[in-house]
C-alpha cells in the first residue's frame, strides 16, 4: 500500500452492524483492507478508512453496500465482499441493492429467497420469460435451489398444479441392485439434494403434506418415459449426466401449461466412456429454439464458502493448460511427420 494520503470517517450507527461488518475474528474487514488497499481502523461506531484518494472512496462505496446488507439481515461472507468489491470497480455497485429487493420466495422459517449475483438475477428472469431455461454452471451458483424456489413460487401463486422434479441415476444399472430396500430406498441417495432444498424451502411438515397428496413428485429420470406432464414445473437436475436419448425423452414430457428447468454442471460429468452428454448436445442443438434459454453462469456465481469459488477457478485454469498443452503435442507431432 503507498502513502496514506486520504482518510474518511464513517459513522456505523450500531456496535452490533459494527460487529456484523468486522465477522468472525476482523477476517470481513481484513479482506476488504488487502483487496481494495487501505486501512480501516474502528473507534466505537465510527470507522477511519485511510489510504490513496481513490482506494478509499472505493472502500467507502463498498461498506455502504454491505451496510445495507446487514440492515436486510443478509449474512456476510467472504465471497459476497469479494462480489461486492467488484461491482464497485465496475461502477455497479448499486446492482446489490436491486439483488436485495428482489424477492423470490420466503421459506418456511420466514427467510427471504433472494438472488446474490447478477448471473442468479438472469438465471431467474429467464425461467420467468421461458417455458424451458437449461443452467448451466459449476457447483455453488445456486442453480437447482433458485430452480426449486421458482417452482415453489409458481405452486403458491397457482400457476402449476404440482412440482415434479428429477435426476438421472447414473449407476442405475447392475450397482443399485446391490444397494438395501425396494426401488424408491434404492434411488433415494441419488434424489437426497432435491429433497434438502425442498426442506429448506418448505418444511418438513409441508412437504410431507404435498408428497402425500402427490403435489410433490421426486423421481429418477427413467420413471418419466411415456408421460405427458401438464400444468407442473418440472426441473431435471445433474442433466449433465443424461444420455442424448435421456434429454431428448425428458424434453418431449412438456404438457400444456408446464414449464421446465435442466440445470448442470459439464465439468462433473460421470457418464461411462464414450458415452455423449445430452445437455453438451441440447446445447448445441437448441440455442436457436424459441421460448426456450440458455444461461450460463461461471465461478462468479458462486454463493459457498469462498473456496469453492478459489476451487472452481484453478480448475479452470488447470483445465485450460491443459487443453493448451494437448493442442500444442498434436501440432508439435504434426511438424515432426512432416
Amino acid at each position: 500500500m503507498k502513502g496514506l494520503s486520504h482518510e474518511q470517517v464513517m459513522d456505523i450507527g450500531s456496535i452490533e452492524a459494527l460487529m456484523a461488518l468486522f465477522g468472525n475474528f476482523d477476517q470481513n474487514i481484513k479482506f476488504i483492507e488487502e483487496e481494495v488497499g487501505v486501512r480501516i481502523t474502528a473507534k466505537e461506531t465510527r470507522l477511519l478508512i485511510t489510504g490513496e484518494e481513490e482506494p478509499v472512496k472505493l472502500a467507502v462505496r463498498v461498506i455502504q453496500e454491505l451496510l445495507d446488507m446487514i440492515r436486510n439481515h443478509e449474512t456476510l461472507n467472504i465471497s459476497r465482499i469479494d462480489y461486492a468489491i467488484q461491482l464497485a470497480r465496475s461502477g455497479k455497485e448499486d446492482v446489490i441493492h436491486e439483488l436485495m429487493t428482489d424477492v423470490i420466495c420466503v421459506n418456511y422459517r420466514g427467510q427471504q429467497v433472494r438472488c446474490k449475483t447478477l448471473g442468479q438475477k438472469r438465471y431467474v428472469q429467464a425461467i420467468s420469460k421461458n417455458d424451458i431455461v437449461f443452467g448451466i454452471g459449476p457447483a455453488g451458483t445456486g442453480k437447482t435451489y433458485l430452480a426449486m424456489a421458482m417452482a415453489v413460487t409458481a405452486f403458491r401463486n397457482k400457476e402449476v398444479r404440482r412440482i415434479v422434479l428429477t435426476r438421472p441415476a447414473v449407476e442405475a444399472g447392475e450397482k443399485l441392485g446391490f444397494l438395501p430396500g425396494d426401488l424408491q430406498n434404492k434411488v433415494d441417495p441419488y434424489l437426497r439434494p432435491l429433497y434438502d432444498a425442498l426442506y429448506d424451502l418448505l418444511g418438513t411438515e409441508t412437504y410431507n403434506k404435498l408428497m402425500e397428496r402427490g403435489i410433490i413428485e421426486i423421481a429418477p429420470l427413467a420413471y418419466m418415459r411415456g408421460r405427458t406432464l401438464d400444468d407442473s414445473f418440472i426441473i431435471l437436475d445433474e442433466a449433465q449426466n443424461t444420455t442424448s436419448e435421456q434429454m431428448k425423452m425428458f424434453l418431449t414430457r412438456l404438457g400444456q401449461g408446464s414449464r421446465a428447468i435442466v440445470t448442470g454442471d459439464v465439468t462433473q460429468m460421470d457418464l461411462p466412456p464414450g458415452k455423449k452428454s445430452g445437455l453438451v448436445e441440447a446445447s448445441h442443438i437448441l440455442q436457436e429454439i424459441k421460448g426456450l434459454e440458455f444461461v450460463y453462469l461461471t465461478y462468479k456465481d458462486v454463493v459457498r464458502h469462498e473456496l469453492v469459488m478459489r476451487i472452481i477457478e484453478a480448475y479452470g485454469r488447470y483445465e485450460k493448460r491443459t487443453q493448451m498443452g494437448g493442442k500444442a503435442k498434436k501440432r508439435t507431432g504434426k511438424e515432426n511427420r512432416k
